[in-house]
């Protein structure tokens, strides 16, 4: 780890700027709705345009990256996400923030692919499974520590939206003094739903349904907070919860992944996820409640993302996982979409605890589709199987491949090593 950090510290230390600035944001415009009036169903539709525009630029960005090259399209995207950030306080409109979410959405994809490629080139496959490491944790830091930038007193309005515009602004200087060129860009043809849905079952239903939990946390927590009334310091110790549940669960239960049937991890942790949802439904008046059940969520939802990948490379040839891949990321870009708008609905008919009622429903049907396919097919022996590779649901279609080629490296290992 230590000789990652060396080779790549610049890298990362403008990737952790830049999550702690796309954490703030979010988090900051679910309070800031609840203070200009909008409702939970006004705030679901913005907050979807932030996937909606990930989405869509997981499709695009790479011609881009083709056509004029890494920093240029960084630079650009970079200044596009510093100026919308700046424009929230001064558009109080529902449109002009569901347009904003939108553009940021495409923006931080977009500079997420070409600073994970950066990273990908700094890599070999000595230290390629470190590296990832790395950057979850950093990627998970960021977030966490944006939080606490919430209770930063406001007296203005603008602060708080400055603040992530200037440090995803200073984020530039590491990254780009600092990179070396990069091969080609080269991406991957997914596979259609129809292949995919053959091949994996579950890691394709797994993923849509995954995509709604995972944007509830990202994108409707803060408004479920506000809506509850709890404190901004509250609010920010709340939607950590998720991210440090997942920064601590998110090893162990890889440990345990690449020693078991993963169909029954991934059942055994959708339910435990889909327990703490029901219980926080039940019981949210109480603060240490809701602190509890999002740090349990949070550590059975993220890891979950990473276990439904290894889960479908069980099946795949080598050759075939970075296409499957490709399917998997836009079926959870679709799952995360749809998740805010419904979840929305439900706080809308059933109020704030409609919030947790939804993750509780995602993550029982995840849990009850994997007990089905294991009555459907047999599991690959433990043996067969390849490695877990941890990676958050914000990385982009390049992080996730660095996984596969970390699976297809430990593979290769295995293959490699001598028999007893």
């Amino acid at each position: 780890m230590l000789h990652v950090m060396k080779n790549s510290w610049a890298l990362l230390l403008g990737m952790l700027l830049l999550m702690i600035g796309n954490g703030l944001q979010g988090s900051l415009l679910g309070v800031r709705g609840a203070e200009a009036g909008f409702s939970a169903g006004t705030m679901s539709i913005v907050m979807s345009g932030y996937f909606a525009g990930f989405l869509f630029a997981s499709r695009t960005v790479p011609g881009m990256i083709r056509r004029v090259g890494h920093v240029r399209v960084f630079a650009a995207l970079g200044s596009l996400i510093s100026a919308a950030l700046i424009l929230f306080p001064a558009l109080q409109d529902p449109i002009a923030w569901t347009l904003g979410r939108l553009i940021l959405g495409y923006c931080f994809c977009g500079v997420y692919v070409t600073a994970e490629s950066w990273l990908n080139n700094a890599a070999d496959n000595e230290t390629r499974g470190q590296t990832l490491s790395a950057y979850m944790i950093v990627q998970m830091g960021g977030i966490i520590i944006s939080q606490g930038l919430l209770v930063v007193p406001d007296a203005s309005g603008f602060l708080l939206f400055v603040i992530p515009s200037v440090l995803v602004s200073i984020s530039f200087a590491p990254i780009l003094l600092s990179i070396q060129p990069t091969p080609a860009f080269e991406s991957s043809k997914p596979m259609t739903l129809r292949e995919l849905y053959g091949v994996s079952p579950l890691g394709m239903v797994g993923m849509f349904f995954l995509g709604g939990v995972f944007s509830a946390q990202f994108g409707m927590a803060a408004v479920y907070a506000t809506e509850v009334g709890l404190k901004l310091s509250q609010i920010s110790i709340f939607v950590a919860s998720f991210y440090v549940g997942a920064l601590v669960l998110q090893y162990p239960l890889g440990w345990i992944s690449d020693r078991v049937d993963r169909r029954r991890l991934v059942m055994l942790v959708a339910a435990v996820g889909a327990v703490a949802a029901a219980v926080a439904a039940a019981l949210g008046g109480s603060f240490t409640v809701l602190v509890a059940s999002a740090f349990v969520i949070g550590g059975c939802s993220n890891p979950l993302y990473s276990l439904l990948i290894a889960y479908t490379n069980d099946f795949l040839e080598p050759e075939d996982m970075a296409s499957a891949s490709a399917g998997l990321l836009f079926v959870n870009g679709m799952g995360a979409i749809a998740g805010p708008l419904v979840i929305g609905w439900v706080m809308g008919v059933a109020g704030p605890s409609g919030f947790f009622v939804l993750i509780l429903a995602l993550l029982t049907i995840i849990a009850v589709y994997a007990l089905y396919r294991m009555t459907q097919r047999a599991a690959p022996s433990v043996g067969d199987t390849g490695a877990y590779a941890p990676v958050m649901p914000s990385s982009t279609q390049v992080a996730v491949e660095v996984a596969q080629e970390y699976f297809i490296d430990q593979q290769d290992d295995d293959a490699d090593a001598p028999k007893p």
